[in-house]
Formats: C-alpha cells, sequence, structure tokens
C-alpha cells in the first residue's frame, strides 16, 4: 500500500465537551471534557490506531470528524478542505470521500431495508447510480466485501454478525473514499469472525488506497491493522509513534498498562501473573470554567512522541 507525506486528515488542538446538569437559569452545573488538544495525522493509505479504555474520548474525536458532534475547539482539516465548522448540508460532499463503520452493524442497518437497498442508499442519495447500473454496482460491492448475491434480497436479521459488518463495510466503501473512521469495526465479533473482517479491511486498503482512523480498545487488533498509535487516556492523546515504536519501546505507563494487558496465547511466552489493575478511568466531569493545563510532549524517538506529564 501507498502512504504518502502529506496529510489527508489533520487535527489541532481538537477539544470536545458537554454540559451536565442544570443549575439556576438554565445554566449547567459542570462540563465533561470529552476530548482536550488533542492532534494527529493521517495520510493517504495510512492506517492510524485511536486507542484506549472506554470513555477516553476516541468515539468522541471520530463522531466530530464527521460532523454528528461539534467540538469546542480546534481545528479539523480533510482532504485540504478546513471542515471543522460546517453546516449538514456543506457537509454532504465531504462525506462522499469520508465514511464510517460503526461498532454494531444490527443497529446501523434499517431492519427494513434489503441488504442491497441499504448497501445502495449512499450510492442513491449522492446520485452516482440508478436503475440496472445501480444494481450492478451492489452486487459488485457485495462480491467484493466476500459476501454471496444471493444476500442482495436478505434483510439483517437473517445474516450472521460477520454477514452484517460486511454489509456496513460494503455500504461505507460504495462512494470509494478517502478514508474510514471504523469505530470498535470487530470489537462484536468471534475470532475467528474478527480476524476474517480485519483481513477483508487489510485487502480493501491494499486495493482501493484507503486510509483508516481505526478505534479500538484491542491492542492484539491494533498490532495487526495499524501503521501508526495513538494512545488515549482521559480525552489526551499520551502517546503516539509507529506501530513498532509504540509496541516494543512503550514510553508512558498507561500504554504499558494496556499492552500488559494483553493475552498471550503462548504458554511458553506467558508472563507471571501479577496484581489486577482495578482502578477506574477518572470521571472527564469538570466545574465550569476549569482549564487544564497545556499538553506537551518529548520525542522519544523519530515520530514517537509522549505526554510529559499526567494532566490532571
Amino acid at each position: 500500500m501507498n502512504v504518502t507525506d502529506e496529510p489527508l486528515l489533520s487535527v489541532k488542538n481538537l477539544s470536545v465537551r458537554y454540559d451536565f446538569g442544570k443549575a439556576l437559569f438554565g445554566r449547567p452545573e459542570a462540563r465533561v471534557h470529552a476530548v482536550e488538544d488533542v492532534s494527529f495525522e493521517v495520510r493517504a493509505g495510512e492506517t492510524l490506531a485511536l486507542v484506549g479504555e472506554s470513555g477516553c474520548g476516541k468515539s468522541t474525536i471520530g463522531k466530530t470528524l464527521l460532523g454528528l458532534v461539534a467540538p469546542e475547539r480546534g481545528a479539523v482539516r480533510f482532504d485540504e478542505r478546513e471542515i471543522t465548522w460546517l453546516t449538514r448540508g456543506a457537509m454532504r460532499p465531504v462525506r462522499r470521500h469520508l465514511q464510517m463503520i460503526f461498532q454494531d452493524a444490527f443497529a446501523s442497518l434499517n431492519p427494513r431495508m434489503r441488504v442491497g437497498e441499504a448497501i445502495a442508499e449512499p450510492l442513491v442519495i449522492h446520485r452516482i447510480e440508478k436503475g440496472n447500473a445501480l444494481k450492478s454496482r451492489v452486487l459488485e460491492l457485495i462480491e467484493k466485501v466476500g459476501l454471496e448475491k444471493s444476500h442482495y434480497e436478505r434483510f439483517p436479521h437473517q445474516l450472521s454478525g460477520g454477514q452484517r459488518q460486511r454489509v456496513c463495510v460494503a455500504r461505507a466503501i460504495a462512494l470509494h473514499p478517502k478514508l474510514v473512521v471504523a469505530d470498535e469495526a470487530v470489537s462484536a465479533l468471534d475470532v475467528t469472525v474478527k480476524a476474517k473482517i480485519i483481513n477483508l479491511l487489510l485487502d480493501l486498503q491494499q486495493d482501493m488506497g484507503l486510509a483508516y482512523l481505526f478505534i479500538s480498545h484491542d491492542m492484539a487488533v491494533v498490532e495487526r491493522i495499524s501503521h501508526r498509535v495513538a494512545v488515549m487516556y482521559r480525552g489526551r492523546i499520551v502517546e503516539i509513534g509507529s506501530r513498532a515504536a509504540v509496541f516494543e519501546q512503550p514510553a508512558h505507563a498507561y500504554t504499558r498498562k494496556l499492552l500488559d494487558a494483553v493475552p498471550v496465547p503462548d504458554p511458553a511466552r506467558k508472563k507471571p501473573p501479577g496484581p489486577v489493575g482495578v482502578e477506574e478511568v477518572p470521571s472527564p466531569l469538570r466545574p465550569l470554567g476549569w482549564e487544564p493545563r497545556p499538553v506537551r510532549y518529548r520525542e522519544v524517538s523519530a515520530g514517537h512522541l509522549v505526554e510529559e506529564f499526567d494532566a490532571a
């Protein structure tokens, strides 16, 4: 696969906050600081994995990129265009090239739509194909993601979990996007099916030159699919670097904790049992007016950055 030097996606100092509760005169009681001062880039043909525990803000970033969540501040630039504050109408042509695969394939598919209709929907909305050409294109997509032509007439409830996720992948690539945000796209699948979907995503990347923002909590999956890894904790990126750098020389304590939790199938390589970490991720809820300290990084090696301190 070809990875270019110029960023396809550039995120600068992105922060996302939500009001919490209601006090006098409708004023919020506090604010949830979901994402704080996050910056990263994704190049064409590259996979950047955002990894961290539930509640760290990684899914919020994915939704913000697609205009589903409004940021507090920051800038998002995609395909040489500023898209941070675009209206829904202005985002529509952008979404031809920026698509998303959600975790719950069953929930993201209309149960009343047949597979063929679901895959055709983005092509119809963007007026790309119609008539016999539309059906031919959908059948081509169905085969491209490893389904049978007979699946065209089936409903989502008639498919397995892996098949439903293949339908979602087909729908995401229907418009030939440049970047796909995969939000926990394989976490609900069993191990065998998960491996097959990962291989499918890798094949599509090779064939179509796709870039992925791969959001996951599973370090084993991330190691398989990513070029670079960004580790998130409490709404911030605490470490970012190449896959090899992050996995072989983790510099942040939280990264090491995530790696220590990865199961090792080979008994000869198993680590001795240690204490089980039961601490919860601290709450992102903060008083009104609270501002975090600016994030600062030190360079461990070329392109491998780690946060200098725990930004409390």
